[in-house]
């Protein structure tokens, strides 16, 4: 389910993984590797897990095309939640800076994703992030389908 404002993105998800999976796939280099570009996507993550760490998630399209999302850990309460700012490292998409909470919830083993990403300029962003993050927990839904 997506909800979304001109400033703002809720999205939700199930995944058929307990939360502490659910929230290692969300922190873990290697596992964010998996899924966190939209289709078809390859991607090189970078984590610096503490408050006030440092995570880059670098895109690459099969064009040729490169997008990298960066940012500061803000909020880190595993499996639970997860906060952090999020910048686009390229110029001309770096003049904003928005913010990404995440909450785990237990639902009967799996896991309800709630995905907020808050403080965006206007609705032409907000909706294009509304397809990137569809498609990266379209993504996740696969890695742990299984």
């Amino acid at each position: 389910m997506t909800t979304a404002t001109e400033t703002s993105l809720r999205l939700t998800r199930m995944i058929q993984a307990d939360p502490t999976k659910v929230f290692e796939a969300w922190t873990d280099p290697k596992q964010l590797n998996l899924w966190s570009a939209p289709e078809p996507m390859d991607v090189e993550a970078e984590v610096d897990l503490r408050v006030g760490g440092r995570y880059r998630i670098l895109m690459k399209g099969t064009d040729g095309g490169v997008f990298t999302a960066v940012g500061e850990y803000r909020e880190i309460d595993p499996p639970y939640r997860l906060s952090y700012t999020w910048k686009w490292e390229e110029t001309g998409n770096d003049y904003y800076d928005t913010l990404v909470t995440v909450e785990f919830h237990d639902r009967d083993g799996a896991t309800e994703v709630v995905l907020i990403h808050d403080l965006f300029p206007d609705a032409e962003i907000t909706g294009k992030h509304n397809e990137g993050w569809t498609s990266c927990l379209t993504r996740l839904e696969k890695v742990f389908a299984g």
